[in-house]
């Protein structure tokens, strides 16, 4: 990897651990290869996790806006798709 590309480490999967309010018990969403390197199955982007976890608290990420520089802007940008397979 060249210079200003970040760190080498989980750059292109991770996993979140989420329990209690509203997710669903015992539940694997997507997966990694099998270095863990890669997601490869339910890619979940930062933007849908921020949208997911302000559903969960009952927040709309579409009418969450806050003044960033004189604009509107959202935490999940133009971005974020609530990911239901992880609501109970």
């Amino acid at each position: 990897m060249g210079q200003g590309t970040g760190r080498d480490h989980h750059i292109a999967g991770y996993s979140v651990f989420m329990a209690g309010g509203g997710v669903k018990a015992d539940t694997t969403y997507g997966a990694t290869d099998e270095l863990g390197y890669n997601a490869v199955e339910n890619v979940v982007d930062v933007h849908d996790l921020h949208a997911t976890m302000l559903a969960l608290m009952g927040i709309d990420h579409h009418r969450l806006n806050v003044k960033y520089q004189g604009l509107d802007v959202r935490l999940t940008g133009i971005a974020g798709k609530v990911v239901k397979g992880i609501m109970a």
